[in-house]
């Protein structure tokens, strides 16, 4: 086992969106020092960075130039080239290291890793060709949801399949790349849990969080989750299995359904701090950017309670902004809300510019709160023209 990474080192952070930002503004806080990496110049990150390096990711020279001024080296989203990872662990630990990233980066090697360790999921297959896609079909039957293996998320890179008479167009759609067939899950709930595990093997998850979506994109975060205490703890050894599986070295988040029958069944892994994980900014003793910076330096984890009995984090998308241009007062005449902006000039479609979290004393009030909350903020009466 390494020695700790002390303050006053510095982390180096692969990518500088909002998520690379708020690694960056925790770390600080801590007396770390941060050099980002990524091929956006001025992105969120830049503003609270320390140095700034603006390169493809495939330029392993810089990379290696960039790993050679570090202590260590971590990213915010997982579509890093493991290549890369790999140039920069020629001088610095990654964390989580390259071969998480490997695994979970890919929706086949991510699924096969799951049901190789008999960790449950949806019924899948792997489908590139017409003849694997009517295998499928007829396996699993419809309807299901045909994704990319590759660079899928917040609902990109998938398509649903009603009836197997769509299931030709829906294959075409994605140009030859790899696939994976899923079952369609009736679930009653989708919760995550944000973990993280030091190199020393110490685990610590966030309360199970509840979530709830719009449009393929994460909506609503509540704390704690309308689960029973039992089901709770089920879903945090199901976690806890998983890091210790992939021997998890950071924050890992995992998304999961709740079957109508009460099962849990895995969906996806995120090796990184997660969008539902904001929640922990204003609700938890430690958020989950603190946590990361402290497993990642081998320091001992921070507590994960909360610090009111209930929570709730809204999502502000860019669509937002044809609603008129936002009234922060209006947010912030409420003394509970909490307003957290990623610095991004320019208001998209789909772009996440910030979030709003509440704490309060029952779990449906917050949301009911910091919804009609969002809506106040975004009630002006000038149409804001949006990009793209």
């Amino acid at each position: 086992m390494t020695r700790p990474i002390p303050p006053g080192s510095t982390i180096g952070i692969l990518g500088s969106g909002q998520l690379g930002r708020m690694i960056a503004l925790a770390a600080r806080n801590l007396g770390y020092r941060i050099a980002i990496f990524s091929p956006e110049a001025d992105a969120p990150a830049a503003s609270v960075a320390d140095e700034e390096f603006v390169a493809d990711y495939l330029d392993l020279d810089r990379i290696r130039e960039f790993a050679r001024q570090v202590d260590v080296v971590t990213f915010e989203f997982e579509n890093v080239p493991s290549v890369t990872t790999r140039a920069a662990a020629e001088f610095a630990p990654v964390r989580p290291d390259g071969q998480v990233l490997h695994v979970t980066q890919n929706r086949l090697r991510e699924k096969s890793f799951l049901k190789e360790n008999s960790f449950p999921t949806t019924p899948w297959m792997r489908v590139q060709q017409p003849s694997e896609l009517q295998a499928a079909l007829a396996q699993i039957g419809a309807p299901g949801v045909l994704k990319t293996a590759d660079f899928g998320y917040d609902g990109k890179g998938q398509v649903k399949i009603q009836r197997a008479e769509e299931a030709p167009a829906a294959l075409a759609s994605f140009n030859g790349q790899e696939t994976v067939y899923e079952g369609f899950v009736d679930f009653e709930m989708e919760l995550s849990v944000v973990a993280a595990r030091t190199e020393a093997g110490e685990f610590k998850a966030f309360p199970v969080f509840e979530n709830r979506h719009a449009h393929h994109i994460l909506d609503v975060t509540v704390v704690p989750a309308g689960i029973s205490p039992k089901l709770a703890a089920q879903a945090e050894e199901l976690t806890r299995g998983i890091l210790e599986k992939l021997q998890v070295v950071g924050v890992l988040t995992v998304e999961l359904f709740v079957a109508r029958d009460g099962r849990l069944l895995v969906n996806e892994l995120a090796p990184r701090v997660h969008n539902s994980g904001h929640i922990t900014m204003d609700a938890c003793i430690t958020c989950q950017f603190e946590q990361q910076v402290r497993a990642i330096c081998g320091l001992p984890l921070g507590s994960t309670g909360l610090n009111a009995p209930a929570a709730a984090m809204a999502n502000l998308l860019g669509d937002l902004w044809a609603k008129g241009a936002p009234n922060w007062s209006a947010v912030l005449s409420d003394p509970g809300v909490k307003l957290h902006l990623y610095g991004k000039a320019e208001a998209r479609r789909g772009r996440k510019m910030g979030h709003m979290n509440l704490a309060g004393t029952d779990r449906e009030t917050v949301v009911r709160t910091i919804l009609a909350q969002r809506e106040r903020v975004f009630a002006g009466a000038g149409v804001v023209q949006l990009a793209g």
